[in-house]
């Protein structure tokens, strides 16, 4: 088979066609719904509860790729009431999940420090869950001004 030029105008065109059909309406961004099934699947469906989970993060960050974050968990960290792992979750990024920290009664403590790329102004969450089934939650809103995550 012999490909023509008009033949390879007529495919490309139809490539870029399709793509565009199926680029459209998709978000590159998670959102809060995104988000919430992230943590629900972190979590097992348990809800959690406010306390115990420090996040720390600025409250504008003037360049959104290196937005250092925080965490710490107030527990005992014994061997039957300990912090088994903490994740952070950032609700206007692609993929929801950014980092999950895991932790033993070896530990000593539950805390961690990062940093994290943001594509914009948006909730940064972190859930800690311990050994006995709890679960807790804290949440902070970032301002971005500039770079992130392709903007």
């Amino acid at each position: 088979m012999k490909l023509t030029r008009r033949d390879a105008l007529t495919y490309s065109a139809g490539a870029i066609a399709m793509a565009l059909v199926g680029l459209r309406g998709v978000s590159a961004h998670a959102g809060t719904e995104e988000t919430g099934t992230a943590v629900s699947g972190f979590t097992g469906g348990v809800e959690p509860q406010s306390g115990m989970i420090t996040l720390k993060a600025p409250e504008i960050a003037e360049n959104g790729n290196t937005v250092p974050v925080s965490i710490s968990v107030d527990s005992p960290m014994t061997a039957d009431d300990y912090v088994e792992s903490v994740a952070i979750f950032a609700e206007g990024n692609p993929n929801p999940e950014v980092v999950v920290f895991n932790f033993t009664p070896l530990s000593g403590e539950a805390a961690a420090t990062t940093r994290m790329r943001l594509a914009k102004t948006q909730n940064v969450v972190a859930v800690a869950k311990t050994s006995t089934g709890k679960v807790f939650m804290d949440k902070r809103e970032v301002k971005v001004t500039i770079g992130g995550c392709g903007g």
